[in-house]
């Protein structure tokens, strides 16, 4: 799906993924099942949904952060980067890929750091420990990195705790310990979250300079689709470990086609509309061991019918005038049920 351009190999290629956490007794957790996308070299892909639906999992799959009993990844998956598979492959070589060519920012900068241990050090330790520079020379990159990510003063960053700092600058040397090695990918979960709506520009700011400086892909994951509307190239909407709708920021954003999309963004409070009514997605979503038959999202639907209780739809996807785009939902077929009463909505 969402196919580069022409004669251009992708630079990220997920097919079919599946993850699943089994235990003894217990019916197996279909975390993820089925995701399938690509990701091209400069380009941002947001990754969106509620907390639950798979989003963060995917992620950490790419890497194979998620490679151990309970959790096991299908065999019949595939994760190409730069052309080489993923799936299968050694620690020895995913540890020569994590970091130097793939980074990630991890969720919650307060845990992700190591509270007994210098920022400085820290980020000094993600290139001296590959063994190409010094621990003196890694120091000086490093304070260079703290500069690059717009500390107003690296020298005294270098010398922080994390307690000492706020929670914008530790996301900040997060980054600088991501981008370290210069990696060709970096993933970015959840990148903003906690963080208020001036510093969560300045993050946004950052990630889209390192971008244009050194063209690295962006894989974000968001439940902010203010944050992702910004600095996204496409979007693919995750609900219950599945894709239900991708396409171009611009079309999924301003003509959604999933229910669940729609909801979603009915859901976003505007400066025009404080005070209003805003919609509201009726029940949660629900656990990976105990999804409904047919579409997972009905019982959550207002467009439902019977059809969406006992047939699982595709990801119906194909070229518009707006790019490649595509929805998992029979609406694809019957576009007359969305006449119906909608979203009810509460009071913001």
């Amino acid at each position: 799906m969402n196919a580069p351009a022409r004669g251009v190999a992708p630079l990220l290629e997920v097919r079919d993924l599946r993850v699943r956490f089994e235990s003894a007794g217990e019916t197996a957790a279909r975390a993820v099942e089925g995701v399938s996308f690509t990701l091209a070299r400069g380009e941002t892909l947001g990754l969106v949904g509620e907390s639950g639906c798979g989003k963060s999992l995917t992620a950490l799959s790419i890497p194979r952060l998620v490679d151990e009993p309970p959790a096991q990844t299908s065999a019949d998956s595939s994760i190409l980067f730069r052309g080489e598979e993923l799936v299968g492959a050694s620690q020895q070589r995913l540890r020569q890929l994590r970091g130097a060519e793939i980074g990630f920012v991890f969720q919650e900068p307060m845990t992700s750091l190591n509270p007994v241990h210098r920022v400085g050090d820290q980020v000094a330790e993600a290139l001296w420990t590959r063994g190409e520079v010094s621990r003196k020379q890694a120091k000086t990159i490093a304070l260079e990195l703290l500069d690059r990510v717009e500390f107003r003063d690296p020298r005294r960053a270098m010398r922080a705790y994390p307690h000492e700092l706020s929670g914008g600058m530790r996301q900040r040397a997060l980054i600088a310990m991501a981008v370290a090695c210069e990696p060709s990918l970096l993933i970015a979960d959840e990148p903003t979250t906690a963080l208020d709506v001036t510093v969560q520009a300045q993050i946004l700011e950052l990630l889209a300079s390192l971008q244009a400086d050194t063209g690295l892909a962006l894989l974000l994951i968001s439940h902010d689709l203010a944050v992702v509307s910004q600095v996204a190239d496409r979007v693919a909407v995750m609900y219950a470990g599945r894709i239900v709708e991708t396409g171009t920021a611009r079309q999924v954003f301003g003509s959604p086609r999933h229910p669940y999309t729609e909801g979603l963004l009915r859901a976003v409070p505007t400066i025009d509309g404080a005070g209003g009514s805003l919609a509201m997605i009726p029940g949660r979503v629900p656990r990976p061991d105990a999804w409904p038959s047919g579409c997972t999202f009905h019982p959550r639907c207002p467009y439902a019918w019977d059809r969406c209780e006992t047939d699982e739809p595709d990801l119906r996807e194909g070229a518009t005038s707006s790019g490649w785009v595509g929805a998992r939902c029979w609406l694809e077929d019957e576009p007359a049920k969305r006449s119906g009463t909608g979203y009810a909505e509460v009071d913001s």
